[in-house]
């Protein structure tokens, strides 16, 4: 897999990712290759997509994941779709490599 679902941009880091609610367990799964040849870092919560819960339960995941507060993360597109894209808002520089550091260290 070439890409990286992480994509620096002014004022923070971009993220592709790929939802799946109603899982049976919260958890971040790693990348992966979408059929356009974009790459996603695909999710699961336990939480319904309906009334931006499973959208809340997300930003709770990486927010603690990551260790980076939910108020710096934002669903900029597809926030009623599968595949979304989040802004996170910081040093991009910095916020790529904690992120390519933790997908090195818990998803081989």
């Amino acid at each position: 897999m070439s890409g990286s679902p992480f994509t620096p941009c002014p004022g923070g880091l971009k993220v592709a990712l790929r939802l799946t609610p109603k899982a049976s367990r919260d958890r971040i799964m790693g990348a992966a290759e979408e059929a356009d040849g974009g790459t996603v870092l695909k999710a699961q919560v336990t939480a319904v997509p309906e009334d931006g819960k499973a959208n809340a339960a997300l930003l709770k995941l990486l927010s603690k994941a990551w260790k980076i507060p939910k108020s710096d993360m934002d669903i900029v597109l597809g926030a009623t779709d599968r595949r979304k894209v989040i802004l996170i808002s910081g040093d991009s520089e910095d916020l790529r490599h904690r992120l390519d550091e933790w997908m090195a260290s818990n998803h081989d």
